[in-house]
């Protein structure tokens, strides 16, 4: 897999245990909810990572992004709907939000490229 993904989860991995391993229990639950949200309920998986990448977008991190858009390609979404997410996002949050969809591309792109 492409070396930005790469160095992406691994720090991500590194560092979500490391703060587990605090046993905080607020941010346990906050991890808990996290994860238990995006899981199927009355809308399937797809739609609610589409949902957290629009969110993400919009409030700009791309941390999350990243997160949100490797699930998405491993739920089998397409580039033309991530796309139509993103375009929904930048008109939502506006300008301001190009840079992390350029950076979005960039993430997408190497999340293809492991398939070339």
């Amino acid at each position: 897999m492409s070396t930005i993904v790469n160095e992406f989860n691994e720090y991500r991995e590194k560092m979500n245990s490391r703060i587990l391993e605090d046993n905080n229990k607020v941010l346990k639950r906050i991890f808990n909810l996290d994860t238990n949200a995006y899981m199927a309920g009355a809308l399937d998986v797809k739609t609610k990572e589409l949902l957290g990448l629009v969110a993400s977008a919009v409030l700009r991190c791309d941390d999350c992004v990243r997160y949100h858009l490797e699930t998405c390609y491993k739920e089998g979404l397409t580039k033309e709907e991530v796309v139509e997410s993103l375009s929904i996002a930048t008109l939502v949050g506006g300008t301001i939000v190009i840079p992390h969809l350029r950076r979005a591309y960039e993430f997408w792109d190497a999340l293809e490229s492991n398939d070339s």
